[in-house]
């Protein structure tokens, strides 16, 4: 019996990380082994819902809701210091709008992480959730963008979103012992980062130096974890489901033909690999 466990990282972006939903409905028809989900922001946001097997959830209230000034807006950042309502998205759409079934999350047997930022040591944080309805703070923490989101306190530590510091965390997953990933990126492979705000850190996080340096070097860290992650997949132990041209999506977009055009090539790509993902499976396990 095999001593592999099988794990998938899952990239965030926004509106565009739907995307990852795309694939993720794909892989949930497969029944794969997966011991262990770990998402960074919008990523974690649709891993949790592979978690709890409810495939289409994520589409299905992205589109709903994408047009909706409490999903994301200036206009809520006005009202309450986050550019999404709190209040509505974490609490109000999982459990009035589109249910989250937090009862299958917690009985998978799929270990769940998300990846914060911690904005004092400004180190990522991947933080083990077995329970959404006690640790939706941990989820929001992930998905906090920073600037037009106020700073999450959970579990004694101060954090943002998780891509500040670790867009793409397999490294970090297979320290955790997830040692074959499915490695799901919202991205194509030439993509650079270019946080051209980065420099409004020193600004508006001047508290937290060492936060503002990581987030300076977000762009370089981001060509290392692509350089990580071709080393893992040369050598067996990834497998790269990645757009192979930009979706040409914005990160924060209202418009649902959007949404559906950007899971639908999450779609299209995960089927086109199928064979290929089953074959690895089997040499991988």
């Amino acid at each position: 019996m095999s001593d592999h466990r099988l794990g998938i990282v899952v990239e965030g972006g926004g509106i565009r990380g739907i995307y990852a939903a795309g694939v993720l409905d794909v892989l949930s028809d497969l029944n794969l082994p997966v011991k262990g989900v770990i998402g960074v922001s919008a990523g974690a946001v649709h891993g949790c819902s592979f978690v709890s097997g409810q495939k289409g959830r994520s589409l299905r209230f992205y589109k709903r809701f994408c047009g909706d000034d409490r999903f994301f807006s200036f206009k809520t950042l006005i009202k309450t210091g986050n550019i999404v309502d709190t209040q509505f998205c974490y609490h109000d759409i999982p459990y009035i709008y589109d249910p989250f079934d937090n009862d299958t999350f917690k009985n998978s047997g799929i270990a769940y992480y998300v990846t914060c930022t911690n904005v004092e040591t400004g180190e990522p944080e991947y933080l083990h959730l077995t329970d959404m309805e006690k640790e939706i703070d941990g989820l929001r923490a992930s998905a906090s963008l920073p600037y037009v989101s106020q700073i999450v306190e959970f579990r004694g530590k101060k954090l943002l979103d998780g891509g500040c510091s670790d867009r793409i965390p397999l490294k970090a997953f297979e320290k955790l012992g997830f040692d074959r990933n499915i490695v799901i990126s919202t991205q194509p492979r030439e993509h650079k980062v270019k946080d051209r705000d980065a420099y409004l850190a020193k600004l508006f996080y001047r508290k937290y130096p060492q936060f503002c340096e990581t987030f300076a070097h977000s762009p370089l860290t981001y060509e290392q974890t692509q350089k990580d992650i071709d080393e893992a997949s040369q050598k067996g132990n990834a497998f790269v489901i990645r757009p192979q041209t930009s979706l040409g999506i914005k990160r924060l977009t209202h418009d649902p033909q959007d949404v559906q055009r950007g899971y639908d090539a999450g779609q299209r790509d995960a089927l086109a690999l199928v064979p290929a993902l089953k074959n690895w499976i089997q040499q991988a396990l």
